[in-house]
């Protein structure tokens, strides 16, 4: 069984849809200190003038020491009709616009309090719209036997073992908290996967790479993001 463990993304770049769609099983790893200025209430989008901004969910007040699962989302402002307004823009020279916005509607007016929960169905929506399968879990709901962790690296470690997984996949940008030895150790397979960007035309932009899936989803069909992913996923 291949396993891919992840802090669930607002919105994320097509590498994360990658590693979905090149594991079995899924697991949000929402008990991890919620970081500002991460990729979990944020990601990016096209700049109607130049390179790209910022699209947000605002979320309550917190401590610091606040997991992902315990922060909410502030309903004190219209947040999701600004997010679609950022959209606009793509409005006259993206090809899909019209089937996109009602995606990026439907994902953001489900009705969650919790952002981590609002990202799981947000990123199970995009999957059933590429026609990825999607078998997630909440970490902090599978109440797993996990010994002492003494390093970042080992939380993929010892859930992998926790649920008999044959090969752990992840992105690059963790790739140096791993020890491969120790998953080679316990007979798992470490896999890290770099998923080239996927370049495309931009009409009247110049083209930013890694930009949120909903940058990606303007500009081409799912049927070709799926090709792009499915011709990707035997390359390590």
């Amino acid at each position: 069984m291949k396993l891919g463990i992840m802090q669930p993304y607002f919105f994320p770049y097509l590498g994360y849809f990658d590693l979905i769609n090149c594991t079995d099983r899924w697991v949000v790893f929402d008990t991890a200190q919620y970081i500002r200025h991460g990729w979990v209430n944020r990601n990016r989008i096209l700049h109607p003038t130049k390179g790209w901004q910022y699209v947000i969910v605002p979320v309550q007040k917190h401590s610091l020491r606040t997991t992902i699962e315990e922060v909410c989302i502030s309903e004190a402002s219209t947040w999701r009709t600004k997010i679609v307004a950022q959209l606009a823009h793509y409005q006259k020279r993206a090809p899909h616009f019209k089937e996109v916005v009602p995606l990026v509607k439907e994902c953001l007016d489900q009705e969650e309090s919790h952002l981590s929960r609002l990202n799981a169905k947000i990123l199970a929506k995009v999957c059933g719209y590429l026609d990825l399968k999607f078998n997630y879990r909440f970490f902090s709901e599978m109440k797993l036997d996990i010994p002492d962790v003494n390093g970042p690296g080992d939380w993929a470690l010892h859930i992998s073992k926790a649920l008999g997984a044959s090969e752990y996949v992840n992105a690059p940008g963790g790739e140096k908290i791993f020890d491969r030895q120790a998953f080679a150790s316990c007979g798992i397979e470490l896999t890290i996967r770099d998923l080239p960007p996927m370049a495309y035309a931009c009409r009247g932009y110049q083209y930013e790479p890694n930009l949120s899936v909903i940058d990606a989803l303007m500009w081409n069909t799912p049927e070709d993001i799926k090709a792009y992913l499915d011709n990707n996923k035997k390359s390590p």
